[in-house]
């Protein structure tokens, strides 16, 4: 009897182990912290399981996550914040989570007028043209968008030596990163959240790499000034990835990464 007591016990605490671990759907719901009104379109991402959700018009949400997964919320106009998932949660339901509103400052913008003169040849001459190239290599379906000038020859030459060995150096030795770079790439949340982005943030967070860092690669991997500033978060993850498949396909032959 005191063995099958003993074998009872333990039974139970494995599947206790197990439940904690097994993912679930946690829910809760998102509020001004000044009123305590509900926060619609506010974005939740799961850190650890590259799951993405948002609030609906009541501020309640729900996303796949574990006990001690990290959730990161971020809503236009107040405070990013990070939220551990505990069992507390897990087991009592939803949470009401407050976020802060930021004071945002207005800066001057200054508007530069055209003056056309009703001249073709010289009012031409005033608008701004893009002169990034674009250049593709056999065999590769994406091509390399260089600079202005001479020097984006030397860049697309270079980079068939060298294509994408920045990005390689920043995440090679962190497969962790790369494998959410693809699930990031597979979730049609997290691909939602990001295309009506442009500010970088959950991008940062997700592939754990600062602002500079992450212009960096995106520069290294020959793509113009030009983009990095108007392109949105998911056109930047959809070019990282990019250049990282380019990568392998010019590194057959060298080490498998």
């Amino acid at each position: 009897m005191k063995y099958i007591f003993i074998l009872f016990i333990l039974l139970l605490s494995s599947t206790t182990v197990f439940s904690q671990d097994s993912n679930t759907n946690v829910l809760g719901v998102i509020i001004n912290g000044s009123n305590n009104e509900p926060l619609e379109g506010v974005n939740i991402v799961n850190i650890n399981q590259v799951k993405g959700s948002t609030t609906n018009s009541k501020g309640e949400f729900e996303i796949s996550a574990k006990a001690n997964d990290t959730l990161h919320l971020s809503y236009l106009g107040f405070k990013s914040i990070k939220v551990k998932v505990t069992n507390d949660w897990i087991k009592f339901g939803s949470s009401t989570i407050e976020l802060t509103e930021l004071a945002l400052a207005l800066e001057e913008v200054v508007i530069n007028q055209f003056r056309l003169t009703g001249y073709l040849a010289v009012d031409i001459k005033q608008v701004p043209i893009n002169n990034n190239y674009q250049y593709s290599i056999s065999g590769l379906q994406n091509g390399y968008e260089a600079g202005r000038g001479t020097y984006s020859v030397n860049k697309i030459l270079s980079s068939i030596f060298n294509p994408a060995d920045f990005l390689y150096n920043i995440f090679g030795k962190k497969p962790q990163e790369m494998k959410k770079l693809k699930q990031m790439k597979q979730d049609d949340e997290i691909r939602n959240l990001l295309a009506s982005r442009f500010d970088r943030e959950m991008l940062t967070v997700l592939l754990q790499v600062d602002r500079i860092d992450l212009d960096e690669i995106v520069r290294q991997c020959n793509y113009s000034k030009d983009f990095i500033n108007s392109a949105n978060d998911l056109q930047i993850l959809d070019a990282i990835s990019g250049c990282y498949e380019e990568y392998k396909v010019l590194s057959r032959g060298r080490k498998k990464i």
